[in-house]
């Protein structure tokens, strides 16, 4: 191996450093700002005891309190920065390899730059980070949901995090037990961030040609809002399958069980429901997506170009 491929692989191992790092620092801003969104979205998914996310939200102020709306948020502070870091690490590992290819398949005299992605391509390299996410995501948020649907006072279920995984590995082993609603959420994750990354790429780059400005030198608050705008994309693109993820993580033990598969959920809710079933929540979510997607892409925007 030669002194310039060496350096080549140390380049890329130092970005992707910066990548893993950029994206914790954004995984930890989407959960400080989304997790009371997170848990009314929750509640309304997986009960029919409120009517709406303003009666959800003022039921569990007036009944657990303030700090009911930061339920489970431990789990996600210490896995959401972890598997955000994941997602952006993948998403620009995978673009670097399309990159790559579309220089050496490039036609001699081409117009269009060598290196850039197709939309399809962006898509499939959001998918693989979605899908790459998925293996922490599924039992950080069986989790969390457990633990912002549990009753509250004396009737609660766990004592924690640690104690619910014990519970549910208890129950069924740790593949049954914390891995459920494993195939939805791979199914979601790589819907959502397909969308997502797809959205945030396309408005950024039509903005870069129509101003003819470097997307580095992009002001902060234009990262925000196309993040914002892309973060109601990864939803529209993802949230049926997130309702039935939701419910299978919350869904019964044992005798009590009553959705065994991710087909039997389907079905179920679009018996009880139709196709209103599949999108119960969303508003809550698409209000909740805005704050929390426009800060994860401007913390990880400003985190990149500070270590860079």
């Amino acid at each position: 191996m030669g002194a310039a491929e060496i350096e080549e692989m140390q380049g890329d191992g130092l970005q992707t450093a910066k990548d893993l790092f950029s994206g914790a620092m954004g995984g930890i801003a989407q959960v400080i700002i989304g997790q009371p969104f997170d848990i009314i979205k929750v509640r309304l998914q997986t009960t029919t005891q409120y009517s709406g996310a303003l009666q959800a939200a003022a039921s569990i102020y007036r009944t657990e309190g303030a700090l009911a709306f930061y339920k489970g948020t431990l789990t996600p502070l210490l896995g959401i920065g972890a598997c955000v870091s994941i997602q952006f690490g993948a998403f620009h590992a995978a673009r670097r390899w399309f990159e790559a290819r579309n220089v050496n398949a490039a036609s001699p005299g081409s117009t269009t730059p060598p290196s850039r992605l197709s939309y399809g391509q962006c898509f499939a390299a959001g998918a693989f980070a979605g899908v790459s996410n998925a293996a922490l995501s599924a039992p950080i948020e069986h989790i969390r949901i457990r633990l912002q649907s549990q009753p509250h006072g004396h009737a609660r279920l766990y004592n924690g995090p640690l104690d619910c995984a014990r519970k549910l590995s208890a129950h069924r082993g740790v593949l049954r037990g914390i891995y459920r609603g494993s195939a939805v959420t791979v199914c979601r994750e790589a819907a959502a961030y397909g969308a997502w990354f797809t959205a945030f790429e396309y408005m950024v780059n039509s903005d870069a040609a129509r101003n003819g400005v470097d997307r580095r030198d992009m002001a902060a608050w234009k990262i925000a809002v196309y993040g914002g705008l892309a973060g109601e994309a990864l939803w529209l693109a993802s949230y049926p399958f997130d309702v039935i993820k939701s419910k299978m993580q919350t869904d019964g033990l044992g005798a009590q069980q009553r959705y065994p598969t991710m087909r039997s959920c389907f079905a179920v809710t679009w018996r009880a429901d139709g196709v209103r079933g599949f999108w119960k929540g969303i508003w809550p979510t698409l209000f909740r997506a805005m704050p929390v997607s426009a800060g994860t892409f401007a913390v990880v925007e400003m985190t990149m170009r500070a270590i860079s």
